[in-house]
């Protein structure tokens, strides 16, 4: 840079010399008497003690002046045992100094007042003198010298920050006086505690900050630049010199950035002294001039990890002859320092790379310390420790320095370059020589290095491009070896101090290596690097990955793990080379329990998430490239394991995966390990399906089906199908080259040492964590949804066996034990019981596996078991005391008892999985009725014609007694709508006496076919029959006889006269009716067929309520009382026409028993940030075909208008609309090609399974604001800016009428309508207008967002580049942002992979699995995953939720509240009468 430029670094040297004074002519004792006479004198005038006894100096002439100056000069140069003249010689020259400043002092010759600047040049060059060392003083006089050097330095500061009038020469000569004391007191090799091991600091730190001040009041020149590196070049020995450089650095660098970039970039946190070295007045010309030199003055820093190079100097040559202990330059022991000189260079150069990247939490000030390298991806950091026994370590407190390293701050999410970061190559241009070369030290390839110098300085002038940044052939060819680390540096001496070998030089080495992975890992979505950086990059990579012996992690291989979590999933093109290596690397950490590490300043748990975020970016390689071969980086190279394709790696990444989790201890580290496991089952799972499903590869399937739904992608094909289709002929052996059993890597395998080892784990070492047992349960959950034909029942036997024995385990806890944490555990063991056998029912055929459901569902609903073990006497339900864990257990466990008697092999039922309820009700039932006039007929009159009654106050009963058209036998026939909590069935019952194929042979004919009567009839004997004795008359009647009396003698009144008149007239008239009818049979002597005995007919006429009831045993008269503990019989009657009944029945219906979520889809292009431009491109249809097969992937599409689930909004759900009434009203408007349709306007995508509904919505237009709630939200919730505490955020539920995520405009006045019908009716307690719309209007604080049945969103967004993350507007898209609860960001890489970045609340449970941060996932996997991790989610939110209450419990109350209102309150007797009273229609 100064090439053709002059230097002074000569003639300073030699300034001494040449700045003698006369006297030194004279014998040594005549020079000083001299002195100390004059000086005496000229210092009694100066007032130094007592400032009053100042008095003008007796000096009044130039010739006066001068010759006490020539004195003077000499007393400088006295022997420090005469201190007390040279500080007064000092004194009186820092006095005259003062002519400079504003305020002169008052003993100031006049002569030098008047020309200060030539005076000053002559004082500042006779202080010269006074900082030469003196040889063989004692340690006292050392001191004495320092002293007063630091007197002249505080004199100079001022002169330099206050002198208005200094002159350019007078600047130079400052500058020139500063470098040739630094030059006397530093050049020299280092003495413990001499006097340039005292001042060193203090001289570097004056020289460095004057000169800043230069370059704004006399900007120096070319020549002096020149003789401060030359200079400079000759204190590399010395630590200060590195200590001030960083500082300057730093300083300049901060200052830069807020002109270069704005306020844009993180601003730098330095230190207040350093921050001022930089002056305000400084124009950003001056700073990136001063900033590019100061840069540069040590030359190229790698030079400090090769001692020949900064020995190569006069002093250390002329030490080296005169000294018999030091045979060569190199061996002074002074040079022990330069590794950690040449470290903390390094990292000085680290920090101005992270600063230049934005990573304000990689740029910490910390005092000088040592600390291992660390990431800027997520999780980054690596603790700062000191180091124990680390030599040079001890600075004064000024000398700071910035720390390429990051700090574990767990209460910080990860650190993310800024996105207004200049190019990777940009950096690389400033920083890439030195980086590069220092990466490379202690490797095969330094001596390239070594080679390519030749003499030339390897500064990043700026000219240099890649070309010529060393990157010369020389490289390429096969190297002899590269295992011997021996070999090092081609150029290095034949005999250095063990001291010095290249492996000292490790800590400086991975700081190097660090930065340059922070540079690439923060490449942009389609930035370009250069192809030599790249090459250069992954060679240094691959050189820093290399595994010490006994697998000791060494610095840089720790440096490379922890600062490359991004390497594998940012599109670096030929990333997927160091694959190989960096398997091998993770395999000296992940399986390890205790990683052994060559420095104790690498934080073990860093180390070990930064692994596994290079693991989870990896685990797609293998099925994704197949049989791709990797070729070699090094050709020729020795490799531990040769691999030759993708395919050999997929056993070593099962592995990795399976020990880490065995020896894992960390949370966060557990459950990013578990996320990845499920992965790599649902992925092998899901190519092994492919493949039997089909021969031409998975990416032609899959664009099938996304075409299925989405008619602009049906005829599209996938730009990435080349990557991911693979023919029969690769799928043939394709482990068969690898050398192992491909039975040991098939999805069954997979899934076999997934169950036990999570299983395992799970009982013995995770129980007592719950995030880490969440995170188990949820693989668990996962397990069981993935279908493996080969399915073992023994393994799905035993997985169900252990989550039943781990409830029992914390059920079984201790008292003390028993906390919120641990009942959520056991709630969601019970939740991934239900999963399990929903997707396996042929388990409960296994009687074991039967009991065992039974018995914990027995244990979490009762709190105990009824047989402890099989030996014991059961105890009987009635003789239990209820007290269960919690109530969130026992509603789990009812929850699971409800599903194995309802649902286990029963779904999805003949509705589909949309409704676990019959989509039936009155008005149906009632139509169907044979008395059904043809009319339309409402759900009020409907509802009349039925019986409502209760059961056990969880239970209704709608009982039709009137039999339906459909049915021909004349049985008593009764429909039943029984609502109860876990669902709506509809049944219909016959009371049968016969079995049904006997029903239709009883012979019930008129005529029997008996014989007719004869015509010859026979004589008939017309005796009349006697029933009492002839005598009976003649016998006397006697007394008793006469005591009744007759009835005329008893009327005792005219009303009892008229009675017994009327009924004897009554028997008069009957008397005469049956003499009519026997003489009628007297005279018809004929055989008449009526007079013949037939069975009566069958009744067809039924009270079937009353038989219903009686034979269910509901009609006892103890089931109508009420009991002691229950104030409400087990049997109530409802009345059904009460006010709102109607209306409390559709409100109970429309309380789904499954849980409801909502997942918000939004594809973002490059560049976007508007909510309007991110859901307009909802209409379009050039999206990618890939986002388009994801949604595909997530649900199937339902119509709104006649789905009888979720559909993301509560207006519409859960309704069912005759199909001629949607046909009426639909719109038909063309949605467009894009995905619009699933706006949730006339449809939306859905999945739902038995315990979980999710409705996927595709934005197509933002919300009306002004339906919004009262409540206020962030008008512009940025991306992940909304991590914030939910209990500072404010917001509705997120189940209230105007909360579903889009609300039309068409709609609007009917939402306004029926919201008023809503606030108009009388709020019940437990009613879900309560969840609705209370729970908006509740106080800020008092609600999470998530209570009740509140409804969780995630919000799914495709980024076509991901820095777009971080301007997401989610506050602009969603309103009620604090019922968002996680973020799920989708970004395709060049390879048809796909990377999630997750953002989420920060909580106890911010994230769930299986989607982990920064995971690589398939297009196969990406859709189930994404599902899987929204209801995981949302599942750990409800959990988190104090007042949270289940679907069914929910449904329950509901009931109970119903009870309490339209209750009838009647007598046994009367509800006896009520049975025989039929009901109006």
């Amino acid at each position: 840079m100064y090439s053709d430029w002059s230097s002074l670094t000569v003639q300073l040297q030699t300034l001494g010399t040449a700045t003698q004074s006369v006297l030194a002519k004279l014998p040594q004792e005549d020079g000083k008497q001299v002195v100390a006479s004059v000086v005496h004198t000229v210092a009694a005038n100066l007032g130094i003690t007592v400032p009053a006894e100042a008095r003008p100096s007796p000096l009044q002439t130039e010739q006066e002046v001068n010759w006490c100056m020539e004195v003077i000069c000499h007393g400088l140069c006295l022997p420090l045992e005469d201190h007390m003249v040279i500080r007064d010689c000092v004194n009186i020259y820092c006095e005259w100094l003062s002519a400079l400043l504003p305020n002169p002092k008052l003993c100031v010759p006049k002569p030098v007042l008047e020309d200060p600047n030539h005076y000053a040049r002559k004082i500042i060059t006779h202080f010269n003198h006074l900082f030469v060392p003196r040889k063989g003083e004692a340690q006292e006089t050392i001191h004495r010298q320092a002293v007063v050097c630091h007197r002249v330095l505080r004199r100079v500061q001022e002169l330099a920050q206050q002198s208005q009038i200094m002159e350019r020469d007078t600047w130079d000569t400052l500058l020139s006086f500063l470098l040739a004391i630094n030059d006397a007191l530093l050049a020299p090799p280092a003495i413990k505690d001499d006097v340039g091991d005292q001042l060193c600091e203090r001289v570097l730190g004056v020289l460095y900050e004057i000169w800043l001040i230069a370059c704004v009041k006399s900007f120096p020149g070319p020549t002096l630049w020149k003789t401060f590196q030359e200079m400079c070049m000759n204190w590399r020995h010395r630590t200060g010199l590195v200590t001030q450089w960083n500082r300057v650095n730093i300083a300049l660098l901060a200052r830069q950035l807020t002109f270069m970039y704005g306020g844009k970039m993180p601003q730098l946190n330095i230190p207040k002294e350093d921050a001022e070295l930089v002056p305000e007045q400084m124009t950003k010309e001056c700073i990136a001039q001063a900033s590019y030199r100061f840069l540069n003055s040590l030359g190229n820093p790698v030079e400090l990890s090769k001692p020949d190079k900064v020995c190569q100097t006069q002093q250390f040559f002329q030490y080296a002859i005169v000294s018999d202990s030091v045979i060569d330059p190199t061996h002074h022991p002074c040079l022990h320092s330069l590794p950690t000189i040449f470290f903390k260079a390094m990292k000085g150069i680290s920090a101005m790379v992270d600063a230049y990247l934005g990573l304000p939490k990689a740029s910490q000030l910390m005092s000088l310390s040592r600390s291992s390298s660390a990431a800027s991806g997520p999780g980054s950091a690596s603790s700062l420790q000191q180091p124990a026994g680390v030599p040079g370590f001890i600075a004064s407190s000024s000398a700071y320095v910035l720390s390429a390293v990051t700090g574990t701050l767990p209460e910080h999410q990860a650190v993310e370059p800024s996105l207004t970061r200049p190019r990777c190559s940009s950096i690389l241009h400033l920083f890439g020589p030195w980086l590069f070369e220092a990466a490379f030290i202690g490797s095969e390839f330094a001596k390239n290095f070594a080679t390519a110098e030749s003499g030339v300085n390897t500064t990043p002038s700026g000219v240099r491009r890649p070309n010529e940044l060393n990157m010369n052939p020389t490289i390429s060819p096969r190297p002899s070896s590269l295992s011997a680390p021996g070999n090092s540096l081609g150029a290095e001496p034949l005999d250095l101090p063990p001291a010095l070998t290249p492996d000292r030089f490790e800590s400086g080495r991975a700081e190097a290596i660090g930065a340059l992975c922070r540079i690439f890992c923060a490449k942009k979505t389609g930035e370009e690097i250069l192809p030599s950086y790249l090459a250069r990059f992954y060679m240094a990579v691959q050189q820093g990955l290399k595994v010490g012996p006994d697998k000791i992690v060494s610095e840089c291989l720790a440096s490379v793990l922890l600062n490359s979590s991004n390497l594998m999933r940012i599109d670096l093109e030929g990333a997927n080379l160091l694959a190989p290596y960096l398997v091998t690397a993770l395999e000296t950490v992940l399986p390890e329990r205790e990683i052994k590490l060559a420095s104790n300043t690498i934080n073990r748990s860093d180390l070990r998430r930064c692994a596994i975020h290079l693991l989870e970016s990896m685990l797609t390689l293998p099925l994704h490239y197949a049989n791709m071969p990797i070729k070699e980086l090094v050709p020729g190279s020795d490799r531990n394991t040769p691999l030759t394709n993708f395919n050999h790696l997929k056993p070593r990444l099962v592995n990795l995966l399976v020990n880490a989790l065995q020896v894992e201890t960390e949370t966060g580290n557990a459950q990013m390990l578990l996320g990845c496991l499920l992965l790599m089952v649902q992925d092998s799972s899901a190519l092994e399906e492919a493949e039997l499903r089909q021969s031409d590869g998975y990416s032609e399937n899959s664009a099938r089906n996304s075409g299925n739904i989405f008619a602009a992608a049906s005829d599209t094909q996938s730009s990435f199908s080349d990557y991911t289709s693979l023919s029969n002929d690769d799928h043939e052996g394709r482990y068969d080259q690898g050398g192992h059993d491909a039975a040991s890597d098939s999805a069954h395998a997979l899934f076999v040492r997934a169950t036990y080892l999570v299983c395992h784990r799970l009982i013995s070492s995770w129980k007592t964590d719950l995030n880490t047992s969440l995170a188990a349960l949820e693989l668990l959950s996962g397990l069981a949804r993935i279908n493996i034909p080969e399915q073992d029942a023994l393994e799905c036997k035993r997985a169900v066996k252990w989550l039943c024995d781990y409830i029992v385990t914390q059920c079984s806890r201790p008292p003390p034990a028993h906390s919120k944490d641990l009942h959520s555990s056991i709630v969601a063991a019970f939740q991934t019981c239900v999963t399990w056998l929903v997707h396996h029912p042929y388990l409960l055929g296994d009687k074991e596996c039967l009991a065992t459901v039974v018995e914990v569902a027995e244990l979490g609903i009762s709190g105990t078991k009824s047989q402890n073990r099989a030996s014991d006497i059961p105890v009987m339900k009635e003789d239990k005391d209820l007290s269960p864990a919690s109530r969130r257990v026992r509603d789990a466990a009812e929850h699971l008892l409800s599903v194995v008697l309802e649902q286990v092999g029963y779904f999805p039922n003949a509705c589909g999985a949309e409704s676990l309820s019959t989509l039936l009700d009155e008005a149906n039932l009632v139509m169907q009725c044979n008395s059904w006039n043809g009319e339309d007929i409402s759900t009020q009159d409907a509802v009349q014609a039925f019986r409502y009654f209760v059961i056990d106050q969880s239970v209704i009963l709608g009982i039709l007694e009137e039999p339906l058209g459909n049915d021909q036998d004349p049985q008593p026939t009764v429909t039943v709508l029984i609502r109860c909590p876990s669902n709506k069935a509809a049944w219909t019952l016959q009371l049968r006496h016969l079995p049904r194929h006997k029903s239709g042979q009883v012979q019930r004919s008129a005529n029997p076919g008996r014989p007719m009567a004869m015509e010859d009839q026979g004589t008939r004997n017309d005796s009349k029959p006697c029933f009492f004795p002839d005598s009976i008359d003649r016998i006397p009647l006697c007394a008793a006889d006469r005591s009744i009396p007759a009835v005329e003698s008893i009327a005792g009144d005219e009303r009892a006269a008229m009675e017994l008149d009327r009924l004897s007239r009554l028997m008069e008239s009957q008397a005469d009716l049956e003499r009519d009818l026997d003489k009628q049979a007297t005279n018809d002597q004929s055989y008449h067929v009526e007079f013949e005995c037939t069975p009566p007919e069958p009744c067809t006429e039924f009270q079937t309520a009353r038989l219903i009831l009686s034979h269910l045993g509901f009609l006892s008269i103890p089931a109508l009382k009420a009991a002691v503990d229950s104030p409400v019989p087990r049997l109530v009657a409802l009345e059904n026409d009460g006010i709102g009944f109607v209306q409390d029945l559709e409100a109970l219906d429309r309380l789904s028993p499954r849980t409801n979520d909502t997942i918000l889809a939004f594809y973002v292009r490059a560049g976007q940030n508007k909510a309007e431009h991110i859901v307009h491109n909802a209409l379009a249809g050039d999206l990618t075909p890939l986002y388009l097969e994801l949604l595909a992937a997530l649900g199937w599409p339902v119509q709104v208008a006649t789905h009888p689930g979720w559909t993301g909004d509560v207006n519409t759900s859960w309704k069912v609309t005759a199909a001629e009434q949607v046909d009426d009203h639909r719109d038909h408007r063309d949605p467009g090609p894009g995905p619009a349709r699933f706006n949730g306007e006339h449809s939306v995508l859905y999945w739902a399974d038995v315990a979980s509904e999710l409705a996927i919505v595709v934005p197509s237009q933002l919300q009306d604001q002004s339906l919004t709630d009262v409540i206020s939200r962030p008008s512009s919730a940025q991306g992940a800016a909304f991590l914030v505490p939910e209990s500072g955020q404010s917001g509705q539920s997120g189940s209230g009428p105007n909360s579903g995520a889009f609300e039309r405009a068409s709609n609007d006045r009917n939402s306004l309508k029926r919201n008023q019908e809503r606030l108009e009716r009388a709020p019940t307690s437990l009613s879900l207008e309560l969840d609705q719309e209370q729970t908006a209007r509740r106080k800020l604080g008092r609600t999470q967002g998530s209570g009740g049945g509140a409804e969780q969103k995630v919000v799914l967004v495709w980024l076509e580049s991901m820095e777009d993350a971080d301007f997401f507007p989610l506050g602009d898209l969603v309103s009620g942002v604090n019922n968002v609860c996680l973020l799920i960001f989708i970004h395709p890489l060049a390879s048809g992979l796909l990377r999630v970045k997750l953002s989420g609340h920060i909580g106890k449970m911010n994230f769930a699995t299986p989607l982990v941060d920064g995971m690589v996932v398939s297009r196969r996997a990406v859709g189930p995953l994404v599902r899987q991790t929204a209801l995981n989610m949302c599942r750990r939110k409800r959990l988190e939720a104090d007042t949270y209450q289940p679907p069914h419990v929910r449904r329950k109350l509901k009931i109970q509240d119903m009870v309490q209102k339209y209750r009838s309150h009647m007598t046994e007797a009367e509800f006896y009468a009520h049975l025989f009273n039929s009901p109006r229609l």
